[in-house]
């Protein structure tokens, strides 16, 4: 006989607090921002933490590097914004709170339908047959004006059908809540995903393809499930996209939104599940901000992306797990001189190459209007050489205190890192 034993397994309370969190988040958020802009500029965050924890799928947990993966996201965004008119028309009776679904199942399809042909191939192959679809799929959407709407592009009315208990999505922070529900819950299955055997398969296939094969696994297989799960979601967050701004255009599958996705996702840290949430933040902000404080905000975003490549390329989000690390241990009380250090020197080494850069996209562009630059509450005169004198001893000085400054907190860094392996090691020993 037999005697059943019976083991308690107790919760995770920091994932419980951590969701909660999350939660908590996207329900206060509108009470504590207000003002329309800053509700809106919160729903487009939430879509954007959709599409890139989408695509991360592919990047960060697949190994797949897709130039074109606005495909999905974007035509997810048409039928969306089609299937809106057929329910104004009454040819449709869907409530726009499912109609997000509709360009998910809509990007499933397509991701089905050319997911098939990519996933075949793995690495640069893969790569550039995604650039080749994605610029297929722009230039149809440039051709065929009737399905597509041709430049000017597809509107529609989101306030359709009976209201349900007075919630019509006319007023913004209606939509708000709306975006943040299928946030959270987009968040939530892409984070089970992970958890899954497919995901964790789809791990191992981005680590060691051959030994995927060799235990019996299909590698093209697991790759294409994945792309297919990825076009879902990317098609939720353009239904989201169609029913936030009412007008889709042929930008939404162009290769400029495909490359923000990339950048962003990238600079959030692709390696960890809350990088892309960091990413999809940080690409609002700079297309609604960046873009408006100067008209070089696209340069200023390649340096970012450069310096992240050269010093974090694992992103912001391993930026805070290794410093997370460093406290865990007691020595980041130890780094805070260092980084006040970096953090100044950067700062005045932006400041002058800013200068720069002002200076010169004033000389090419607005010229005419005189030789005076306003910039941070300066006045630059571009025609005296003064200021250019000035910028790029500001520039030379900053990044050469940077350097002298980094040397010294890689030098710090290695050093804790060091003793960091050897408490591990004595706390194994001892266990």
């Amino acid at each position: 006989m037999t005697r059943a034993y019976y083991t308690f397994t107790p919760y995770n309370v920091g994932r419980w607090i951590i969701w909660t969190a999350f939660a908590l988040v996207l329900l206060l958020a509108p009470q504590v921002f207000t003002s329309n802009l800053a509700v809106s500029m919160l729903s487009q965050m939430g879509i954007a933490i959709i599409a890139c924890l989408a695509y991360n799928i592919l990047l960060g947990q697949g190994g797949m590097l897709s130039f074109g993966h606005a495909v999905y996201s974007g035509l997810g965004s048409y039928f969306a914004i089609h299937t809106l008119l057929k329910v104004a028309q009454g040819e449709l009776a869907v409530p726009v709170s499912l109609i997000p679904l509709v360009g998910g199942l809509a990007g499933l399809f397509f991701a089905f339908l050319f997911g098939y042909v990519t996933t075949r191939k793995a690495g640069t192959a893969f790569a550039m047959i995604t650039l080749g679809v994605g610029e297929l799929v722009f230039a149809l959407s440039l051709m065929f004006s009737d399905f597509f709407g041709g430049e000017a592009g597809i509107t529609a009315d989101r306030v359709v059908g009976e209201p349900f208990f007075g919630i019509t999505f006319g007023p913004t922070v209606q939509v708000y809540y709306l975006i943040a529900v299928y946030t959270f819950v987009c968040v939530a299955a892409m984070y089970a995903f992970t958890r899954t055997p497919l995901g964790r398969i789809l791990n191992a296939v981005r680590d060691n393809p051959e030994r995927v094969e060799f235990i019996g696994y299909n590698t093209q297989i697991v790759r294409y499930l994945a792309f297919m799960v990825s076009g879902f979601f990317a098609g939720i967050a353009g239904g989201l996209g169609a029913i936030l701004f009412e007008i889709v255009t042929a930008e939404v599958v162009g290769p400029l939104r495909s490359g923000a996705y990339l950048l962003f996702t990238f600079l959030g840290g692709a390696t960890f599940f809350f990088g892309p949430i960091i990413g999809g933040i940080l690409m609002v902000l700079a297309l609604v901000f960046l873009s408006e404080l100067t008209k070089a905000w696209l340069l200023y975003l390649g340096l970012v992306f450069m310096f992240m490549v050269m010093y974090a390329p694992g992103g912001i989000a391993s930026l805070i797990m290794m410093n997370l690390r460093v406290a865990a241990f007691g020595r980041l009380r130890e780094l805070w001189v260092s980084y006040l250090a970096l953090g100044i020197t950067g700062v005045v080494a932006l400041l002058g190459a800013g200068a720069l850069i002002e200076m010169v996209y004033h000389l090419q562009l607005n010229a005419a209007i005189g030789p005076h630059v306003e910039y941070l509450g300066a006045r630059l005169d571009s025609s005296r050489a003064e200021s250019w004198v000035g910028a790029v001893f500001v520039m030379l000085t900053g990044v050469g205190l940077f350097e002298l400054a980094r040397r010294h907190f890689r030098a710090h860094w290695n050093e804790i890192q060091a003793d960091i392996e050897k408490e591990i090691k004595r706390r194994e020993m001892m266990a």
